[in-house]
């Protein structure tokens, strides 16, 4: 289990302060709260990436190289095509990239065919789905998802969350949102990130993705967002 115990500093300045987020392995952990409180610096300090903010506390934290991660910008290269973008990471780390498999996850994305358009040529859904396969091409057991599908149309939004949930069953992910409708379709647990502490948040049960209109969905959307507009103490 991946656990967070402590405080998040920035500079003099603390982030989040009682933290204690437990993270269960294989399943989909979701980290709400208002911009600025440090949830990308989280997922970014699971990572083993950088960050300007200090945690000081407990971390139990996956092996180094053991995550993979997928923002909400797709960050391709513009003059590289969308499998030269996909296998970009072996490349980079000095191995011979697997163009096979490559192909092989652009088609589970939906992408058959368009391998060698530039990202100019795609659309945004289709540019987070080549992020989707660089990320799984990585194959870690840990994948963070920071804010993925937020800048995408209603539809495509939907479409990316239940490919994404398909394709990233079994591992352990870690979903960065402020939207309570993913939280509630995606979820299998959710925590609320504050200032001041941390606190669990109630999600429905059974399998995901779970269907946007189904009643416990819209329950849980409206729940949440009841929770996360109002302010509460430790």
């Amino acid at each position: 289990m991946i656990r967070l115990a402590g405080d998040l500093w920035l500079g003099d300045r603390p982030l989040a302060r009682g933290l204690d987020l437990r993270i269960p392995p294989g399943a989909w952990t979701c980290l709400l709260g208002a911009s600025g409180v440090g949830k990308s610096t989280l997922g970014r300090i699971v990572a083993g990436l950088p960050v300007a903010a200090r945690f000081r506390g407990r971390a139990d934290l996956p092996p180094p190289g053991g995550v993979a991660m997928l923002g909400q910008d797709a960050q391709l290269l513009p003059w590289a095509s969308a499998l030269e973008n996909v296998v970009i990471g072996p490349r980079l780390r000095g191995e011979a990239p697997d163009r096979a498999r490559a192909r092989g996850l652009l088609a589970r994305v939906g992408l058959a065919g368009l391998e060698d358009r530039r990202p100019a040529q795609l659309s945004g859904g289709q540019r987070q789905r080549v992020a989707l396969a660089r990320t799984l091409i990585e194959d870690r057991p840990v994948v963070i998802l920071d804010e993925p599908f937020s800048a995408l149309d209603a539809a495509t939004k939907a479409a990316m969350q239940d490919l994404a949930a398909d394709l990233l069953a079994g591992r352990t992910v870690i979903l960065i949102t402020h939207d309570p409708l993913e939280a509630a379709r995606l979820g299998h647990g959710a925590w609320a990130i504050a200032p001041e502490a941390t606190r669990p948040l109630a999600l429905p049960g059974g399998p995901i993705p779970r269907p946007l209109d189904a009643p416990e969905v819209m329950a849980a959307q409206t729940t949440l967002f009841r929770e996360l507009s109002q302010p509460w103490a430790a």
